[in-house]
């Protein structure tokens, strides 16, 4: 994707395709406001007369936000699978004790395979709320973690991701496995928007930290 044309085109065919504005976001590796701003700019979803639109802050009428598209990695098994052994490498720094790791899906689950193949753990995935998000308050919904991979409870355990665009799905993630009795020990993602080096006491790694860097006005 090159330009705000092309991502707003994208926004229109997965709205088509029945995502909400929260998978939308996933997919896109945007945040929440921008993957609303994108649809209703598409023209997919009617924007209501008593509902603010995102306010303009880079120059194309659209709120301020960087996509990260590293389809050139996901596309590849190989390419992934190099990164995922990045990605182990920077976690195996908390010893080799944990026997856990947690993918938040949908693009986290795949890299945590490949990375809990090299760190030799169980899998577990994680869908955050965002995924039912389309519009109203998402703190009022929740994630949940599939019963078809490794359990949480008494475990230690690495959390995968593929982009940290606000830190918002991250820190769910992490309350979520402590809510089910689990200890995360540290995050990884392929880019970081913010530049964290923790959340909620727990160390984030990135192989890319993204920096946005303006003039203020």
């Amino acid at each position: 994707m090159k330009n705000v044309d092309d991502l707003i085109e994208s926004a229109a065919e997965l709205a088509a395709r029945g995502l909400s504005k929260g998978e939308i976001a996933d997919e896109l590796n945007v945040s929440r406001e921008t993957a609303s701003w994108l649809v209703e700019r598409s023209g997919t979803t009617p924007q209501p007369a008593d509902q603010p639109t995102a306010q303009p802050d880079n120059g194309t009428g659209g709120p301020q936000d960087i996509h990260v598209d590293w389809s050139a990695i996901g596309r590849d098994s190989k390419r992934m699978s190099a990164i995922a052994e990045a990605m182990a490498d920077m976690l195996a720094k908390h010893g080799e004790d944990v026997d856990l790791t947690i993918g938040i899906e949908k693009a986290g689950g795949p890299i945590a395979t490949l990375v809990a193949r090299e760190l030799e753990t169980d899998l577990g995935t994680y869908t955050p709320a965002k995924h039912q998000w389309e519009e109203g308050d998402i703190d009022d919904l929740g994630g949940t973690f599939s019963r078809n991979f490794a359990g949480i409870r008494d475990r230690e355990c690495y959390v995968v991701d593929d982009t940290i665009t606000s830190g918002t799905t991250m820190r769910e993630t992490i309350e979520a496995i402590r809510a089910e009795g689990g200890t995360p020990l540290a995050c990884i993602v392929l880019a970081d928007k913010q530049g964290l080096e923790e959340l909620e006491g727990v160390p984030v790694y990135s192989l890319l930290q993204v920096i946005s860097v303006g003039k203020d006005d």
